[in-house]
């Protein structure tokens, strides 16, 4: 494994825009993925009994608490993936913090590239670099509903490649790859010996009742090259208490827990218990999420049908983003997401991404969330159209 960064690490731009918007009074954010919801009552009352019965104040075991995994056992299991809780399960400090610790347990000098897709998460490519590894990236169909580019992908493998990592349902497009395109991708990865890394934290936020999910690690055949990571951040409104999951293979763990040991110690204990908690108790308020995300999608789709010379878009079926192509005064190519974000900030008083974030393709785009409440995302909107409209007049 390589600890050497051959490239600088950057910031987020993510995190760029949120800094930048909280030095300006009176901004309206759609940019970061922080949901609107508190964490559910029934969470935080265990935590307290947790606290009460002085439970939570030490150090768990690395691999995380012993009935967390055992929850998260159960949990697999209920959606088809079959994994031991005492040496294929890893409580994490969210999500990223495994997909890190896992990169960099299989990243080496011989094989230090790892693919994204573009675009995907604005932060996989310093998770990668942080890893010692270079990211490269294949880019998504967007006239197909940003579907895989498998000519793409087949030339981007080489001798070099490491894994692909990727986020299903994709942020920022909200799309749900396909169980024949993930078996396409699943084949690919395993004749050329290569890992594969699901990021899947949107996987409970799906909108039309004929779309279905489907995860390469339900396949046990596929279980010594698939590394799965979740978070409870979204699901469960869960940002601030920092606390997921990573499972695979008991080969792969063995690895991945030496890299989160040292990273990390443990997972903080008193998040497992939440987490223990959440998925024990807390799927009916994790539905209600889902319900009101889907009338605040509609929402905010129906404020960018109000600017059809300014965006098109591709209504997402998860995730709680939406990623409109910029089409104003756009003759002579991709208009630069930045300096149209960073307009927006200055002038309309509004946050969001710029599409550069999330790889190449994600140029021309800005990403929008409608994880914010109601409330918010009418007066971004607002803003947004009237400051666009007098732009083109």
């Amino acid at each position: 494994m390589s600890f050497l960064r051959t490239e600088k690490i950057k910031l987020s731009p993510i995190k760029q825009m949120e800094l930048l918007a909280s030095q300006i009074p009176d901004v309206v954010s759609l940019a970061q993925g922080i949901p609107s919801f508190d964490t559910p009552e029934v969470i935080k009352k265990a935590v307290l009994k947790a606290l009460g019965r002085g439970v939570a104040a030490k150090y768990s075991l690395t691999y995380g608490l012993p009935e967390l995994r055992e929850a998260i056992e159960q949990k697999l299991a209920d959606e088809k993936m079959y994994y031991d809780f005492e040496k294929e399960i890893i409580a994490t400090v969210g999500s990223i913090e495994g997909i890190t610790a896992s990169l960099i347990s299989i990243i080496n000098e011989k094989k230090d590239e790892v693919i994204l897709f573009s675009p995907s998460y604005a932060s996989y490519p310093e998770a990668v670099k942080v890893a010692g590894g270079k990211p490269i990236f294949s880019g998504l169909i967007e006239k197909d509903g940003w579907k895989i580019d498998f000519a793409d992908l087949a030339k981007k493998i080489n001798a070099k490649t490491a894994a692909i990592l990727f986020c299903n349902p994709n942020n920022p497009t909200g799309t749900i790859f396909s169980k024949e395109d993930l078996f396409k991708l699943a084949e690919l990865a395993w004749k050329k010996k290569i890992f594969v890394i699901c990021d899947e934290v949107y996987k409970d936020f799906i909108y039309e009742s004929g779309d279905c999910f489907f995860s390469l690690a339900q396949i046990p055949d596929l279980r010594k090259m698939v590394i799965r990571v979740f978070s409870m951040s979204k699901i469960y409104a869960m940002t601030g208490w920092r606390i997921g999951f990573v499972h695979s293979d008991e080969e792969n763990i063995s690895e991945i827990v030496k890299v989160h040991d040292a990273l990390v110690t443990c997972a903080p204990t008193v998040s497992q218990y939440a987490a223990i908690a959440a998925m024990e108790f807390a799927d009916k308020e994790a539905g209600e999420f889902c319900r009101q995300y889907q009338e605040r999608r509609d929402l905010i789709c129906g404020h960018l049908d109000d600017m059809p010379e300014i965006f098109s878009y591709q209504k997402p079926n998860s995730s709680y983003f939406v990623f409109p192509k910029i089409i104003k005064n756009n003759k002579k190519g991709k208009v630069n997401s930045w300096n149209f974000a960073t307009d927006l900030l200055n002038k309309a008083k509004v946050a969001v991404v710029p599409g550069i974030a999330f790889g190449p393709s994600g140029e021309g785009h800005i990403r929008l969330s409608f994880g914010r409440d109601t409330k918010d995302i009418h007066e971004a909107m607002k803003k947004m159209k009237n400051y666009l409209n007098e732009q083109s007049v």
